[in-house]
């Protein structure tokens, strides 16, 4: 397999196999106009299998949803062909304006210009729950 070296964009690398696709759909990456791959189920020495997704462009990337998806996951940012910056994720205390409340009664489904809010409620299994109902919701919903 032959994917080429990115001279300016992103690698968001360590990402856990299998939640590459979810990164994918969250960031709309469907929507860009430059090359995107994704790697799924690379050998890794530290994490056995691991995805990798690999964008052709600088663009603005929200890191609250990347971390939300996948707090191990890091994102390498490349310019002129060079790796410039390094982040290193953590699981955000807060989530705004990524994710939707499920609950059909929660006032962010009649109040359609109120941004969804999930606060973090259990780190050690990543629950998030809306700031307004308590609905919760898991990276995998």
């Amino acid at each position: 397999m032959n994917i080429n070296e990115i001279q300016d964009g992103y690698v968001i690398d360590h990402i856990h196999a299998g939640r590459a696709m979810r990164i994918y759909r969250y960031l709309e990456l469907d929507q860009l106009d430059c090359s995107v791959a994704i790697i799924k189920n690379a050998k890794s020495q530290r994490m056995g299998r691991k995805d990798i997704i690999k964008i052709d462009e600088l663009i603005p990337l929200n890191l609250e949803i990347i971390s939300y998806i996948d707090a191990s996951a890091t994102v390498n940012v490349i310019k002129d062909g060079k790796l410039i910056d390094k982040k290193r994720l953590t699981m955000p205390e807060r989530v705004v304006g990524a994710l939707k409340c499920k609950n059909p009664r929660c006032i962010t489904q009649t109040e359609q210009e109120l941004q969804h809010v999930f606060v973090l409620k259990d780190r050690e299994k990543a629950i998030y729950s809306c700031y307004y109902c308590d609905t919760i919701h898991k990276p995998e919903d």
